[in-house]
């Protein structure tokens, strides 16, 4: 069950400019509270001005609103309504009132018009709001659009609130994971960064923990019998209780935590076991555990599970997909090019429930190679999730802090095949458009490191809207073949 994320409660509060009738606003609003297929809290003070604005910002807190609705029933008064943004805590939206509900004399609210007074209002004071693609809309459209919003309310809330924890420097190896901080502070995401050792230590800690059973019995369970080592079971379930401990201690006056571990190559031979079943469990829950100490990497592992409210996992975008392949399960069933596709793979971290039927408890190959004696049994080297993923949408994205301190990201949507990779780990064939142009032009030419994380469906919109409320000004996608990179050669 997903844990660790915001619970958005929604209210709406509707302005009037004082030169337009108030029950207009009053009218158009009830009207959007009827058409929201969810709870939406209505506020009952109607804001022409400051004192208004206070009034109903004092409502909607007392009422727990965490999220609001900001609604231009008529042209609406430009301070007061901005100011509901400076002073309201969590996230607003801006909508504005389409006409089509009254006659064109008195019934004319003009609210298209206020939509640019406003936004331009929220700029003077630069103050953070959403604004749809379309802000003016009937109550229908204006309903769905607020429904919309909540994904991205969730994930606005919970940055606002999260604690990224991290175990040990990143692999000699793996500088691609290493990225300035800066950026989370820009965010408002708090992180706590400490050693292996820190991590060891609470492990011996928990030896004997009266709820080791309990949690041996629960993964147990979670991957049936023969498809785990039983006598591994018990340091896992040590480890897990370790890292759960770990986040309610030390999440202080956060309420939300995701962690970035290093889990290579000390940490098998130190603790008997790789951790990815671990990792595995809690990123079901709604607590990311990124792999290689990459803390962006958890971070944009958070903002997906809020957007999308389901486990999501990172992975490398690993290697190509073999011409044989491609030729025996591909060409011709499914509308890709070979260069649209490529295997995302990572050792064992992607949760249970988006694997499929054939997925085990195993160990991990190349460290068995490089950790453990040539030709022996593996040992320590036990503890990964393995499994072709399970085939369906999905959505391709990263938040980064580049080099300079600069935040970029990018997003992409595409599939997962159901086409079996041949390979080992947690791994699956990924089908997206245009992938071969968008690896050199945005991947490749902007430097982002080899992890990306995976949403379990077409989550792009609201990634990019939550990207954007976050004043990301690079935001890459996919481009279609008519739409030219600006450092692809037009001559090719």
């Amino acid at each position: 069950m997903i844990q660790n994320l915001p619970k958005v409660r929604l209210g709406i509060v509707a302005v009037s400019r004082d030169c337009f009738p108030i029950a207009l606003s009053e009218r158009r609003r009830a009207a959007i509270v009827q058409a929201y297929p969810g709870e939406l809290y209505e506020c009952p003070v109607t804001v022409e001005n400051e004192k208004d604005m206070l009034a109903a910002v004092a409502d909607v807190k007392a009422n727990g609103c965490s999220a609001l609705v900001v609604f231009l029933g008529n042209f609406g008064p430009e301070t007061p309504e901005t100011l509901i943004a400076a002073n309201f805590d969590g996230p607003c939206m801006f909508v504005a009132a389409a006409e089509g509900d009254g006659d064109m004399i008195n019934g004319r609210g003009d609210a298209y018009c206020g939509m640019l007074n406003c936004s331009y209002n929220l700029g003077m004071r630069h103050l953070k709001a959403y604004i749809p693609e379309a802000p003016v809309g009937t109550a229908e459209e204006l309903a769905e659009r607020i429904r919309e919003f909540v994904p991205i309310a969730r994930a606005i809330l919970g940055l606002k609130g999260l604690k990224i924890i991290t175990f040990g420097p990143r692999p000699q190896d793996f500088f691609a994971c290493n990225a300035p901080i800066k950026g989370l502070y820009e965010l408002g995401v708090e992180i706590e960064e400490n050693s292996e050792l820190d991590l060891l230590v609470s492990y011996h800690a928990h030896a004997g923990d009266r709820r080791i059973p309990e949690v041996c019995a629960d993964m147990a369970k979670e991957m049936g019998e023969g498809r785990y080592y039983a006598d591994l079971n018990e340091r896992m379930a040590q480890f897990e209780l370790t890292l759960l401990d770990w986040a309610e201690v030390h999440k202080g006056a956060r309420q939300y935590v995701a962690f970035a571990n290093k889990c290579w190559p000390a940490f098998p031979g130190q603790f008997g076991f790789e951790p990815c079943f671990v990792n595995s469990r809690l990123a079901a829950r709604g607590i990311p555990v990124a792999c290689e100490v990459d803390i962006y990497g958890a971070l944009s592992e958070y903002i997906g599970a809020c957007v999308s409210g389901d486990a999501v996992t990172l992975l490398d975008i690993n290697n190509t997909v073999p011409g044989y392949i491609y030729e025996e399960d591909i060409r011709g069933r499914f509308d890709y090019a070979l260069s649209d596709t490529f295997m995302g793979f990572h050792c064992g971290n992607t949760p249970e429930c988006k694997l499929c039927d054939s997925r085990a408890v195993k160990y991990q190959l190349i460290q068995h190679r490089l950790l453990e004696p040539a030709g022996s049994e593996p040992d320590f080297t036990r503890g990964t999730l393995e499994g072709d993923i399970a085939a369906g949408p999905i959505t391709f994205y990263r938040l980064q802090c580049d080099s300079e301190g600069t935040l970029r990201a990018y997003l992409a949507q595409g599939e997962v095949l159901p086409v079996s990779t041949r390979s080992f780990g947690g791994i699956g064939v990924f089908a997206i458009p245009e992938m071969g142009r968008f690896y050199r032009h945005v991947l490749v030419e902007k430097h982002y490191p080899h992890h990306g994380a995976v949403a379990f469906g077409h989550y792009g919109k609201a990634l990019f809207e939550v990207f954007k409320f976050l004043g990301v000004k690079d935001i890459a996608y996919n481009r279609p073949k008519t739409l030219p990179y600006p450092t692809e050669n037009p001559f090719c």
